[in-house]
């Protein structure tokens, strides 16, 4: 053990890699409690919490590597996407947690938050006007009732950890609590469209495929002024924006 890697670090968490233990830092320690609490609730794989002294979250390295990036090619087999989907089902179908993640967020939030942002988006020429006004037509089919699920709330694929054709471990709970299920699975194949088919022929029923392709629109939207004032490109080949563009 002859160096720490910086994981991630922005202004309000960091995370950092010693050997096989990695160190989360997070401003906000209800986070930190939403993630300790929900991986000793999901029957999912998670890293073991091996401390926790706020503001500090010690957890172990999972086995396997993750199920890809976003932007980038996933090299992960057919089977394994199919086996995450699978997984993701188990969660979804635990007994709801108690508290609530972003994913937890009401239509009337999520509708003036996406107002914002998209007023934000064209005003700075951020994105041209038809862009935003195609994804904000295509998010809407998300803004519909749902019932809620045991959700992960941040299911990016570089939280999801597989060793061959099987999960390994699935990592960052801190947005956990009751959400549409579907953002979880729109979230996981986010500018991974090929693989969508393998998700849901693990995952089963239950899933309205133009809902997931509202969740691609509507989280990216919203996500590319904060990436953009936390150090993060939304404009790389295969990110945000490119997945904005997909819609057109």
């Amino acid at each position: 053990m002859d160096e720490v890697e910086v994981v991630v670090a922005h202004s309000e968490r960091a995370t950092l890699r010693v050997g096989d233990v990695f160190l989360k830092v997070d401003a906000d320690q209800a986070r930190i409690d939403v993630e300790v609490e929900a991986m000793a609730l999901v029957p999912v794989p998670t890293p073991e919490v091996l401390w926790h002294k706020p503001p500090v979250l010690a957890i172990a390295a999972v086995p396997g590597t993750a199920l890809g990036r976003l932007g980038e090619p996933s090299t992960a087999s057919p089977a394994a996407w199919t086996s995450v989907g699978a997984v993701v089902r188990k969660l979804h179908d635990t007994p709801l947690p108690p508290g609530l993640g972003r994913a937890g967020r009401g239509r009337d939030e999520l509708v003036a938050e996406l107002d914002v942002e998209c007023e934000w988006l064209v005003t700075n020429g951020v994105l041209p006007v038809d862009l935003v006004t195609r994804n904000r037509e295509v998010a809407e089919a998300a803004l519909r009732p749902w019932t809620p699920a045991f959700t992960h709330g941040d299911l990016q694929i570089v939280h999801v950890f597989v060793d061959g054709d099987e999960v390994s471990g699935i990592i960052d709970w801190s947005e956990a609590g009751p959400g549409d299920p579907l953002y979880d699975l729109a979230t996981l194949t986010l500018g991974h469209e090929e693989h969508l088919d393998d998700v849901v022929a693990g995952y089963g029923t239950d899933v309205d495929l133009d809902v997931i392709r509202a969740w691609w629109s509507l989280r990216s939207l919203l996500a590319i002024r904060w990436l953009s004032e936390h150090g993060f490109d939304p404009t790389a080949p295969g990110c945000e924006v490119d997945v904005l563009k997909s819609r057109m």
